[in-house]
C-alpha cells in the first residue's frame, strides 16, 4: 500500500531541478517529464520513480513472459525499459552487432517512493515502509541542490566518432533502396551511431542542457547503477488508458527556423511533402495491423493522420491511432504485439528488421526500443527512445544513434542531411 500526501509548490521548475538532484543518491530511479506540452492523453506534467523494492533485469529469451509474470504478481507501480533488441524475443531474429553499452535488454524496478507533478502540486506516493521520510524529503528537495562536488565535472573533453563514415553510409543506403526496388520491403529505419570513447560526463549536467534546449514531450531521465539514459524523445509509442489503446507514430522532419515566415513556409511544405507523407502512411497502416492484434474488433481508427507538430528543434510528422481492447487483456501482451514500435522498424515488419541488423553497424540496444511505466490498474505509457544520449559510466562510453526512414524515393544525401539535423541537439550538448 502507498501513502498519499500533496503539497503545492509555487515554483515548479526550481522543484524539478532540485528533485532530479536529489533523485542522484538513488540506485536507480526514473525521470518523464512532460516539458508543459499538454494533450488530450497528457497525464502528468512530470513523474519521478526511485528506489527499487523489487526488480526484474533479463536477457532477450523469455523476456516479455517474465515481464508480465513480475507486472500481474506486483501488482504496483512499475517503471523501466525495454530494449530494441526484443525482437529477438518476438520473432526468429538474433543481435550481433557490436555493442559498446551493455545494457541488459530489460529492467524495471517497482519504487518505494514515487513523487508526481501536476501544475504547482507534488503528490508524494510513498510505500508505507517509507510513508515516514514524505516530509523529511519534500523539505529536502525544497532546500535545493548541494553545491557540485568536483569530481561531478566532466572530467574529459568529448571526441565524438562516428561508426560509419559518409560514402560508408550512402553505400548501405543504396543496399537498402536494392531491397526497396526488389520489393523485399516498402520501407526501412536505417540508424548509425555516434559515440565517444574514453569519455566522462556528467550525466545530470548533460541531461539538464540536453532537455533546456529540446523541451520534448516524452523527455525521459534514466539511472540504473552505472548506466544512463538522457532521453529527450518526441515521440509515444503506445499508452493503455482504461480499455483504449493509443500510438502515435513519427515519420516526416523538417528544420526550424528563428523566421517566423520561413517557420511557417517549413510546416507548410512539411504537410504537403508527398514522400514525407506516404513515409507518414505506410507505418500508420503497421501500427493500424500491429494494434488490430490486440484489439476488439472493428475498433482500431486514425484520429489523426500526418499533422505537424513544432518542437523546440525541429517539426514533426505524427499520426493518432487508436484502440479498443479488453478489460482482460493482458498489458504486457499489448505490448509484446507491437513491439518494437513500427516507426523504427519498417514495412513488412519482420523483414526490416532483418534487413536492419545486416546493413547497420552497431546493435541499437536501448536506443530505438521504449522508457515508461505500468500503474496498478493495468494501465500504462511508453515513449519511443530517439533523440537520446546513452551512457555507461564504468565503460567510460557515450552513444547516440539517429535515423531515418528509406522508401523508393529516399535521396541518400538527403537522408544525411535529416541523421545530422536529428543529431544536433545531442552532439551540441556534449560538445560544448
Amino acid at each position: 500500500m502507498r501513502k498519499k500526501v500533496s503539497f503545492t509548490v509555487p515554483d515548479i521548475a526550481g522543484f524539478k531541478q532540485s528533485l532530479l538532484h536529489w533523485s542522484q543518491q538513488y540506485y536507480e530511479f526514473v525521470w518523464l517529464d512532460s516539458n508543459g506540452h499538454k494533450s488530450k492523453y497528457s497525464s502528468f506534467d512530470g513523474m519521478l520513480a526511485a528506489d527499487a523494492l523489487t526488480s526484474i533485469v533479463t536477457d532477450t529469451q523469455n523476456a516479455f513472459e517474465d515481464l508480465s509474470n513480475y507486472q500481474s504478481n506486483t501488482k504496483d507501480w512499475i517503471f523501466g525499459y525495454l530494449s530494441y533488441d526484443l525482437k529477438n524475443d518476438t520473432e526468429q531474429l538474433f543481435s550481433s552487432n557490436p555493442d559498446g553499452l551493455n545494457f541488459p535488454a530489460l529492467y524495471f524496478f517497482q519504487p518505494k517512493k514515487l513523487i508526481e507533478i501536476q501544475g504547482t502540486v507534488v503528490t508524494f506516493h510513498y510505500l508505507n515502509m517509507v510513508a515516514d521520510e514524505i516530509e523529511e524529503d519534500f523539505n529536502n528537495i525544497l532546500e535545493g541542490p548541494k553545491p557540485f562536488a568536483p569530481e561531478l565535472e566532466n572530467q574529459s573533453d568529448v571526441k565524438i566518432k562516428l561508426r560509419i563514415f559518409k560514402d560508408e553510409y550512402f553505400s548501405r543506403v543504396n543496399k537498402m533502396l536494392n531491397h526497396i526496388h526488389r520489393g523485399d520491403i516498402y520501407e526501412a529505419n536505417f540508424c548509425q551511431e555516434f559515440y565517444a570513447e574514453n569519455t566522462k560526463i556528467d550525466a545530470l549536467r548533460t541531461y539538464l542542457k540536453l532537455n533546456s534546449i529540446t523541451r520534448a514531450p516524452f523527455s525521459a531521465f534514466l539511472k540504473i547503477n552505472d548506466k544512463y539514459l538522457l532521453s529527450s524523445s518526441p515521440e509515444r509509442y503506445v499508452k493503455k488508458l482504461g480499455n483504449k489503446i493509443i500510438s502515435q507514430p513519427i515519420k516526416g522532419t523538417a528544420k526550424r527556423s528563428l523566421d517566423k515566415n520561413e517557420d511557417r513556409l517549413l510546416v507548410e511544405a512539411l504537410e504537403k511533402d508527398q514522400k514525407e507523407r506516404a513515409e507518414n502512411i505506410m507505418i500508420v497502416d503497421l501500427v493500424r495491423n500491429d494494434l488490430s492484434k490486440s484489439a476488439l474488433k472493428g475498433s482500431v481508427k486514425v484520429e489523426e493522420l500526418c499533422k505537424v507538430y513544432s518542437f523546440d528543434q525541429v517539426h514533426q510528422m505524427i499520426s493518432t491511432i487508436t484502440a479498443e481492447v479488453s478489460s482482460t487483456k493482458n498489458p504486457v501482451d499489448i505490448i509484446k504485439e507491437t513491439f518494437p514500435m513500427g516507426s523504427m522498424t519498417g514495412a513488412p515488419k519482420v523483414s526490416a528488421m532483418r534487413i536492419i541488423e545486416e546493413l547497420e553497424a552497431s546493435k541499437r540496444g536501448l536506443y530505438s526500443g521504449t522508457v515508461g511505466y505500468f500503474t496498478p490498474d493495468n494501465e500504462f505509457d511508453f515513449n519511443v527512445v530517439i533523440r537520446s544520449i546513452l551512457y555507461n559510466k564504468t565503460a567510460q562510453y557515450v552513444s547516440f544513434s539517429v535515423g531515418s526512414a528509406i522508401t523508393a524515393k529516399a535521396i541518400p544525401e538527403k537522408e544525411y542531411e535529416e541523421c545530422l539535423l536529428k543529431a544536433k541537439a545531442m552532439r551540441q550538448v556534449l560538445e560544448n
